[in-house]
C-alpha cells in the first residue's frame, strides 16, 4: 500500500503484533574441580574444606580430591568423601580436572601437568615468580585467577582481608606465648590481673593485620600503642575499635621511646614498591627489656625489624639481644583450620558463580572483580605489572573478553 508520495510509504507489516525477544537464559555449566594436596613445605592449609565440597556436589558438580590434601588442616579423606568428593591417590588424575584450585601458586613441577584452557585458581605471590615460570604457565594455555588481587562487591580484597584477620589476631596469641616463662620470655601473661600493671604493646601499622591485633591486645588487657605514617589510618582505626588508645605517627625518637618501655612488638607494616619498610632499627631493638617480643608479621615482604630473621614453623625463634624475634611467613599457616575455612567461604560463591554463568568466560565478562584477578587467558598473559617487569607480551583482559 502507498500514498504516492515517497516520504509517506510504510510497510503492512509495521502494523501487525511483532514477537517479542526474551533474553536466553544462560545453561549451568556442571563444574570438574580438582583439589591437589599442597607441596610446599610451610603450607598446611587446603583451599576448600569438606562442607564446601558436600554444597559443590550438592549442585551437581563433580570435585576430585587428592588423597591426605587435607590432612595439615584436620581433615580426613573420609570426611571429603562421604562430602561427596571423588578421592584419587594418582596426583595426574587431580590435575586432570578443568578447574585446578590451590591455596599456594603452582610450582614448576605441577604446570607440566597442566592441560590447555584450564582455569586455575590460586594465590600467584608475584614477588617471588619469575619469567621462566610465567613463559612456561603461557606455553600451557591455561586460564589463571590469582585469589589475593580478587575484590569483593565491596572493593575490598577479601582473601588478602580475611588472612590478615587471622594474621593480626594469631600474632597477639603467639607474642602471648613467647612472653612466659617456658620460652625465655619475661614471665608476664598477655595482659594482666587486677592490681598489676598490665603488658604494653606497640603495634606498627594500622591496616588489616594491625586493628586485628590491636583488638585481639585490647581483649586481653593490655594496653596498646599503634604506630603508622597514614593518619586517616589511624583516625579509622580509633573509630573501629570504639575505644581511646594511644596512636602516633611513625617518628623515630617517639617510637624508639615507646621501644623501651614495651613487652611486645608487633610488626604489621604494608609492604612499599614490594618491601615492607624497615623502620626499627638494630639500635633500637639493643635498647629494648631483656625478655621482650617482636612479632614481625611483616617477614613476609623483607621484614620491618632490622634484626628480624627468616624463620620456618618447625624453628620459628632467635634470640637477638636477649630479645625473642618470631618471624614466620604465612602465619595464617599456623592456624590451618580456621584459615581454610576463610578460604573456602571466599572461594565457595566463586565456584558457584561461575557455574551459575554457564562457565568462566561469562563470569569473567559480568563481574569485573573476577577481573581483577585474571593474569592469564587461555595462555595470553593479561596483567600488564606481570608484562612490564619481566618483559613479555601482554594483552588487557577486557579487550580479549570482550571478542566473546
Amino acid at each position: 500500500m502507498s500514498s504516492g508520495n515517497p516520504t509517506l510509504s510504510w510497510s503492512l507489516s509495521e502494523y501487525l503484533p511483532q514477537e517479542e525477544m526474551l533474553e536466553v537464559g544462560r545453561r549451568q555449566q556442571q563444574l570438574f574441580i580438582g583439589i591437589p594436596k599442597e607441596t610446599r613445605l610451610q603450607e598446611k592449609r587446603v583451599s576448600l574444606s569438606p562442607d564446601a565440597v558436600s554444597l559443590l556436589t550438592a549442585h551437581g558438580h563433580r570435585v576430585c580430591v587428592e588423597s591426605g590434601a587435607g590432612e595439615a588442616s584436620r581433615y580426613s579423606d573420609n570426611e571429603y568423601s562421604e562430602s561427596g568428593a571423588e578421592i584419587v591417590y594418582d596426583r595426574k588424575k587431580v590435575f586432570s580436572a578443568d578447574i585446578i584450585v590451590k591455596v599456594e601458586p603452582l610450582s614448576t613441577e605441577e604446570i607440566g601437568l597442566l592441560k590447555e584452557k584450564q582455569l586455575i585458581i590460586s594465590a600467584i605471590q608475584l614477588k617471588a615468580r619469575n619469567k621462566a615460570y610465567f613463559e612456561k604457565l603461557i606455553s600451557k594455555k591455561v586460564c589463571a585467577l590469582a585469589f589475593e588481587e580478587m575484590v569483593d562487591e565491596h572493593g575490598q580484597l577479601s582473601v588478602v582481608r580475611a588472612m590478615g584477620e587471622i594474621a593480626g589476631s594469631t600474632s597477639i596469641l603467639i607474642a602471648a606465648e613467647y612472653l612466659s616463662n617456658v620460652n625465655l620470655g619475661k614471665g608476664y601473661m598477655m595482659g594482666g590481673v587486677s592490681g598489676i600493671p598490665p603488658t604494653n604493646i606497640v603495634i606498627m601499622g594500622a591496616g588489616t593485620v594491625g586493628s586485628y591485633a590491636a583488638r585481639a591486645a585490647l581483649g586481653l588487657g593490655a594496653t596498646v600503642r599503634v604506630f603508622d605514617k597514614s593518619l586517616h589510618k589511624l583516625r579509622r582505626l580509633q573509630e573501629w575499635l570504639h575505644t581511646p588508645i594511644y596512636t602516633s605517627v611513625l617518628n623515630p625518637k617517639i617510637l624508639a621511646k615507646a621501644l623501651m618501655n614495651c613487652d611486645v612488638l608487633i610488626g604489621a607494616l604494608r609492604p612499599e614498591n614490594g618491601r615492607a619498610p624497615c623502620v626499627v632499627t638494630e639500635n633500637m631493638v639493643q635498647k629494648m627489656q631483656p625478655g621482650s617480643v617482636i612479632v614481625d608479621v611483616s617477614i613476609d615482604t623483607g621484614g620491618c625489624v632490622e634484626t628480624s630473621e627468616l624463620c620456618t614453623h618447625d624453628n620459628p625463634t632467635v634470640i637477638k639481644h636477649d630479645i625473642i624475634h618470631y618471624a614466620v611467613p604465612n602465619i595464617p599457616s599456623r592456624v590451618a583450620r580456621t584459615a581454610s575455612l576463610a578460604l573456602s567461604n571466599i572461594l565457595t560463591p566463586i565456584l558457584m558463580e561461575i557455574a551459575e554463568q554457564g562457565g568462566v568466560e561469562n563470569a569473567l565478562r559480568t563481574k569485573q572483580c573476577y577481573q581483577q584477578g585474571l593474569y592469564m587467558y587461555n595462555g595470553v598473559l593479561t596483567s600488564k605489572v606481570i608484562g612490564e617487569w619481566h618483559n613479555l607480551p601482554y594483552s588487557p583482559a577486557s579487550l580479549l573478553l570482550g571478542g566473546l
